[in-house]
C-alpha cells in the first residue's frame, strides 16, 4: 500500500505531464459526453412535447375517448351522448367535455394561419390553460372570446402594421377563426407541443361553431373519480359500462409517448446519432490513450523494475482513464446543458431529465474502460528490459 499510492500519483502526473496526449484523450470523451447528452436531450424533448397538452389539462383526471384513439392528436369524436353515458357511471364526480381541432386562423393581413383550438366546457371552464398571462380565464363567455398562447401571439399570429412591421396580438384585437369573428380577452402560457401550431381556448360551444359541422364534435371526455375511488378501477369501469376507452392521465401520456415510439422515425435517428457519438468517442479516446501508453512504456518498465506488480501497473492505468473520463463526463455534459439553456426560447426543445445523466455517465465509463483495456494488454505484456534498450 505504501508504494501503491506514489506510484497512482505518479500515473497522474505522467497523464497530465503530456499535454497533448492528455487533451486528446480528454476532447474524445468530452466529445462523445456531449453529443450522448444533446441527443437524448433532444429525445426526451421532443418525447415531452408530445403529451404537452395532457400536462396542461391538469385537471383532466381521467380521459375518456373512442376506443380505437392512439394518442392525443389521433381524434375520433364522440356522440353528445356518451357524456351522459360517462356520468352515469358510479364513481364519477364530474365529466365534462373537451374539444380539440385544428382550425384556420385569418389574419389582419389576409394571412392564414392553422391554430389548436381546444373548447372548455361552458359552465365550469375546466381544462384551461396552466397559466395566464393577461386577462382571466373568466373572461371566455364574454362574446366572441378566445384565449390565445403568449408566444403564438408574439409570432405567428402577430399583426402586421401599415409599415409592414409586426405587433404581438393583444387583448382587444380580433381575429377571424373559419370565417367566424373572435375577439382577444387573455393570454396563456402553455407547454411546447409536437406541433408547431398556436394555441387557442375558447368555450366548448363556439369552438364547436367554429369547427366545420359534424355530427360528432366532442373530442374527448374528461372526468374526475368521487371521493376516495380509485382512477385506475374507475377507468375500467367506464370502459366496461360505456364501451369506450378510459384512461388517466399518467395512462393516457404512457400510450402517446408509446405510439410516437413504435410508429415515427425518431427513436431510430437519434438512437443511431447516440450510437455514432459513443463509437467516435470511443475510437478517439482509445486510439490516443494507446498512444500515450506506448510512448511511456519505458517509465512504466522503470517502475516494473523497482518492483511495481501488473495488479499495481493496471490500477495506475485505470486510474488515468477514469481520471480523464471523469473530467470529460463534466465537460461535455455542462456544455450539453449549457447549449440547451442558452436554446430555451427557441423551437427547439432539450430536457435533461436525471436519468439520462445516469445514461450517459455509463457510456463514459465504458469508453473509458474500453480505453483502459487497450493500455492493460500493453502493460501486462511489458518487460522490465526494456528500460536497458536503445
Amino acid at each position: 500500500m505504501a508504494i501503491l499510492r506514489p506510484v497512482l500519483r505518479l500515473g497522474l502526473t505522467m497523464l497530465v505531464g503530456d499535454r497533448a496526449k492528455f487533451l486528446g484523450i480528454l476532447l474524445g470523451v468530452s466529445f462523445a459526453a456531449l453529443l450522448i447528452t444533446l441527443q437524448g436531450s433532444m429525445f426526451a424533448g421532443v418525447m415531452y412535447r408530445t403529451i404537452g397538452l395532457i400536462r396542461d389539462t391538469g385537471a383532466a383526471q381521467i380521459w375518456v375517448m373512442d376506443p380505437k384513439v392512439q394518442f392525443i392528436d389521433d381524434l375520433k369524436p364522440l356522440a353528445d351522448a356518451d357524456l351522459d353515458r360517462v356520468r352515469s357511471v358510479p364513481g364519477v364526480a364530474w365529466a365534462v367535455p373537451f374539444f380539440k381541432g385544428v382550425l384556420r386562423a385569418r389574419l389582419n393581413d389576409g394571412t392564414y394561419q392553422s391554430c389548436t383550438v381546444l373548447g372548455l366546457d361552458d359552465t365550469s371552464l375546466t381544462g384551461g390553460p396552466p397559466k395566464m398571462v393577461a386577462g382571466r380565464l373568466e373572461d371566455l363567455r364574454r362574446a366572441d372570446g378566445v384565449i390565445v398562447d403568449a408566444l403564438g401571439a408574439r409570432t405567428k399570429l402577430a399583426r402586421t402594421l401599415a409599415d409592414g412591421t409586426r405587433w404581438p396580438l393583444a387583448i382587444g384585437d380580433e381575429l377571424e377563426l373559419s370565417d367566424r369573428r373572435a375577439v382577444v380577452v387573455g393570454l396563456c402560457e402553455v407547454s411546447k407541443v409536437f406541433g408547431s401550431f398556436p394555441t387557442i381556448y375558447t368555450t366548448y360551444r363556439r369552438a364547436t361553431a367554429f369547427a366545420p359541422p359534424e355530427r360528432r364534435q366532442m373530442s374527448f371526455v374528461i372526468a374526475q373519480a368521487a371521493g376516495d375511488t380509485d382512477p385506475l378501477a374507475l377507468c375500467a369501469s367506464i370502459s366496461k359500462a360505456t364501451g369506450l376507452q378510459a384512461l388517466t392521465q399518467d395512462g393516457f401520456a404512457r400510450a402517446t409517448v408509446v405510439y410516437f415510439l413504435r410508429n415515427t422515425p425518431i427513436p431510430i435517428n437519434i438512437g443511431l446519432g447516440v450510437i455514432l457519438s459513443f463509437l467516435i468517442g470511443a475510437a478517439i479516446t482509445g486510439l490516443t490513450f494507446h498512444q500515450f501508453v506506448h510512448e511511456n512504456l519505458r517509465y512504466l518498465g522503470a517502475l516494473k523494475a523497482m518492483g511495481a506488480t501488473d495488479a499495481m501497473l493496471a490500477r495506475l492505468t485505470i486510474v488515468q482513464a477514469m481520471t480523464v473520463g471523469f473530467i470529460g463526463y463534466g465537460c461535455g455534459t455542462g456544455l450539453a446543458c449549457l447549449i440547451g439553456y442558452l436554446m430555451r426560447n427557441t423551437e427547439a426543445q432539450f430536457r435533461t431529465p436525471w436519468y439520462l445523466l445516469v445514461f450517459c455517465a455509463v457510456a463514459v465509463a465504458v469508453i473509458c474502460g474500453l480505453a483502459a483495456l487497450v493500455g492493460l494488454r500493453k502493460v501486462v505484456k511489458l518487460e522490465p528490459a526494456i528500460v536497458f534498450r536503445s
